[in-house]
């Protein structure tokens, strides 16, 4: 029984560097992670660096330069609004249904275009996103409002 309390507390520990990690550097794969957390003396495998990601909600973003990057949804900031407005050529095609529009945009770019969306969730008329790595799905509030929505998205980007 302490061997597995000591288990979980040693998790708990490892789940701490890691979002400490995230924070304090660039790191944009997953191997970097762990050679990074294998110097703090943890025993990792990339498979439990990527169960980790998941159980702090990690995601990868493209941050203002182009670079691809792990973060942490806390850290998520606003967009700057000179920045929103560049994001139109991320966005290479724009499809609907009767029910869901799917954005397609350069590869790793979902995320930081869906959090752009996301932002203006009320504005635009939806409920949320779900972003891959270059495919975006956004769920109307209203189906009967789903040509309103794709003319708002269009008008933003």
């Amino acid at each position: 029984m302490a061997e597995q309390a000591n288990s979980k507390s040693n998790v708990q520990d490892r789940l701490s560097v890691l979002r400490q990690l995230i924070r304090s550097s660039e790191s944009s794969t997953q191997d970097e992670l762990c050679k990074e957390l294998r110097t703090k003396k943890f025993d990792v495998t990339q498979s439990t660096v990527s169960r980790d990601l998941r159980r702090i909600g990690a995601v990868k973003m493209t941050n203002a330069e182009g670079e691809v990057m792990y973060r942490l949804p806390e850290d998520h900031q606003p967009l700057p609004p000179h920045l929103s407005h560049d994001l139109g050529g991320l966005i290479t095609s724009m499809q609907a249904n009767e029910s869901m529009i799917v954005l397609h945009t350069t590869p790793g770019s979902a995320s930081l275009v869906a959090r752009h969306i996301d932002s203006l969730r009320s504005t635009i008329g939806i409920l949320g996103t779900i972003a891959g790595d270059d495919t975006i799905f956004v769920v109307p509030a209203s189906v009967r409002n789903i040509t309103a929505a794709i003319q708002k998205i269009k008008e933003e980007f």
